[in-house]
């Protein structure tokens, strides 16, 4: 079952999501094990950039690093086996029950994410707005939209020393400020 059909089904149930705390550096693992296990999760990711050994490169990392979502019914699913899953560290607890996410919140994260769980929070960006590069050799630059094509590319003019540079990106390696 895909996650946007999952969502819509749970309005009809008592099935919600959950918040997963996972050990480090391994929601990636977390989430495969949750779901050989039956568990439905979500694990928002966005392009980031990192540099290793004077190489750059491109890696779809996680939206909320160490965090990821489980969608349970705790009337029916043996949800204390979350927490001995490989990768996880425990779920979000109030007074030895799991706390619910607030119902809105992974349903809006979820229509704004593609079918491999990549936020595509740029679409609603508008030219002249300020912005900052999440990803390539120019990661972290902040700067002004100028443009947006129909290709997927945006044209930014970055705060470069002082100076102002026009580069042109990928828009999913654009983020709005504020």
């Amino acid at each position: 079952m895909n996650l946007r059909a999952l969502s819509q089904s749970m309005a009809a149930t008592s099935r919600r999501w959950y918040l997963a705390q996972t050990l480090p550096h391994k929601e990636g693992t977390a989430q495969m094990q949750l779901e050989a296990q039956g568990f439905h999760s979500f694990l928002p990711r966005r392009p980031r950039t990192v540099r290793h050994a004077r190489q750059l490169r491109t890696v779809n990392a996680p939206l909320f690093p160490r965090y990821l979502f489980v969608s349970l019914d705790l009337g029916r699913d043996r949800w204390r086996s979350v927490n001995g899953t490989i990768g996880v560290a425990g779920l979000f607890m109030v007074d030895d029950r799991p706390a619910p996410v607030p119902v809105g919140v992974v349903e809006d994260l979820i229509q704004s994410a593609d079918p491999v769980g990549r936020m595509r929070i740029a679409e609603d960006m508008q030219p002249g707005q300020k912005v900052r590069l999440t990803a390539g050799p120019l990661a972290h630059a902040l700067g002004i939209l100028e443009r947006l094509d129909e290709r997927g590319r945006v044209e930014v003019l970055l705060e470069i020393m002082g100076g102002h540079i026009r580069t042109s990106a990928a828009l999913e390696w654009v983020e709005r400020l504020g």
